[in-house]
């Protein structure tokens, strides 16, 4: 079974999704004539309009930071650094491509996520791939294959590799028994998780832009600590990133080390295209009442998972002595070294805490999908919800204090599947979200808020929920 997995995670990860996920990118970004830097500002103008929650849907900006919350967690920290001693400084900027290009792609999925969505037996939103892929490609079938990988991959085993972050990490800080972190996170998160999509909405909108907030202030410090040596950081980064550097060396191969590192991080990272942010995209009540209005929200998450805080850690890094190009592996260690060598204890602790709350996040963030995943296959009952809350509070345990190889890898898998279902779907609907995309910015030059009517759409009739953008 290992060496199955193993060989699956190979094509997928190392064939399949690398290549599919930045063609779908490049796609998306021409066909909507660089929408990510064009109408950036909208980006912002959406969020900065959110309003509070309904009875229907959450608010944008809870769903912004629920999809931050799955974003953001220790690959913002361990993973930008095992791409920089396995690509060098280079890998940056390719991380800053794959997000630039992500950006559009996660506009249109969460765009379709919030096209296609409908209401649950309480009158809630509820949508996402399984969704759009269900009515807008007529193909249960798949939906429900895609809600099936997801469930176990963001549901399940995603949440134990996040808890087996946080336990290293007390335990390396604080000397905490790695059982009883575990313990301690399973029963913070089961409170969180069974008050339902509401109640994590609540508490990543709080926790959310505080942890992010905290670790940019630390970057800042870092670059005003060092103001006079970020130009050659910088540097460093563009001529590592095209093989400068290694061809003045001697050294060949470096501009391909670069670029597959900082794009395989970039895309673990921010996650666009893989078909989860979408799934609380969807949970969103629009504002303005487009479906457009959500993929900006989303793209917008991209941008500032990848681009901001990725680069955080970047440069923190690179300004200390303790990186050496061609060094050792290092995940979270190389961070926080780099940390402690600006700050003393201080930077250390300060990863340790960093990496509990992005950890506990993603936690969160990851069973909203998941919760997402049980409504289309209509398991969303009491008694199935309530498995596999359990469950995922069991794997929490478990993966504080175990790391079982296959079954970590045999997550990757099914993320791998149900990215490469995603990506299928978004691209045979990419018609769609072109349409929906002119139609907001024609409503927008015109001077109106942009609102959605379905009689303009006659192609969409018996495959949207019509009543839902009538209110």
């Amino acid at each position: 079974m290992t060496v199955l997995i193993d060989a699956l995670n190979g094509v997928l990860w190392n064939y399949i999704l690398i290549y599919g996920l930045l063609a779908v990118g490049i796609l998306f970004t021409f066909r909507l004539g660089f929408l990510q830097l064009r109408h950036f500002p909208e980006f912002f103008r959406v969020v900065s309009k959110s309003e509070t929650t309904d009875k229907h849907g959450i608010s944008p900006f809870q769903a912004l930071t629920i999809s931050l919350a799955s974003r953001v967690g220790t690959g913002n920290i361990a993973g930008v650094a095992v791409a920089l001693s396995l690509g060098g400084p280079g890998a940056i900027f390719w991380m800053w491509v794959v997000a630039f290009l992500g950006m559009a792609t996660a506009y249109a999925e969460s765009t379709l996520a919030q096209l296609y969505k409908v209401e649950n037996a309480e009158g809630q939103y509820r949508g996402g791939p399984a969704f759009y892929i269900a009515r807008g490609l007529r193909a249960p079938w798949a939906g429900s294959l895609f809600s099936i990988f997801l469930i176990l991959s963001f549901g399940l085993v995603f949440n134990a590799v996040q808890a087996n972050s946080i336990a290293d990490a007390m335990e390396g800080a604080f000397g905490l028994n790695k059982l009883w972190v575990g313990i301690a996170v399973a029963i913070l998160s089961g409170i969180i998780i069974f008050g339902g999509i509401r109640q994590i909405a609540r508490v990543a909108e709080v926790i959310v832009p505080v942890m992010a907030g905290l670790y940019l202030l630390l970057a800042i410090a870092v670059v005003i600590m060092n103001l006079s040596e970020i130009p050659s950081v910088l540097a460093l980064i563009f001529s590592h990133a095209f093989g400068l550097q290694e061809a003045a060396g001697g050294v060949t191969g470096g501009v391909l080390a670069a670029m597959l590192n900082g794009v395989k991080r970039g895309l673990f990272s921010n996650e666009a295209g893989m078909g989860s942010a979408p799934n609380i995209a969807a949970v969103a009540t629009p504002q303005p009442h487009h479906p457009s209005s959500q993929g900006f929200v989303q793209a917008l998450g991209v941008f500032i998972d990848t681009i901001v805080i990725c680069t955080c850690t970047a440069i923190m890094i690179l300004l200390s002595d303790v990186y050496q190009f061609g060094g050792p592996i290092e995940g979270a260690t190389l961070t926080q070294n780099a940390l402690n060598e600006q700050f003393g204890a201080f930077g250390l602790y300060f990863i340790a805490v960093a990496i509990f709350f992005f950890a506990f996040t993603s936690i969160i963030g990851n069973f909203a999908y998941a919760e997402n995943a049980m409504a289309f296959l209509r398991a969303d009952g009491k008694l199935p919800m309530t498995l596999l809350r359990l469950a995922a509070m069991a794997m929490v345990v478990w993966g504080a204090y175990e790391s079982v190889a296959t079954v970590f890898n045999a997550a990757d898998a099914s993320m791998g599947l149900m990215a490469t279902i995603n990506l299928i779907a978004i691209v045979l609907l990419s018609g769609t979200v072109v349409k929906l995309t002119r139609d907001y910015f024609r409503q927008r030059t015109a001077g109106k808020s942009p609102v959605f009517v379905a009689d303009d759409y006659p192609e969409l009739q018996g495959r949207i929920d019509r009543d839902i953008w009538s209110k």
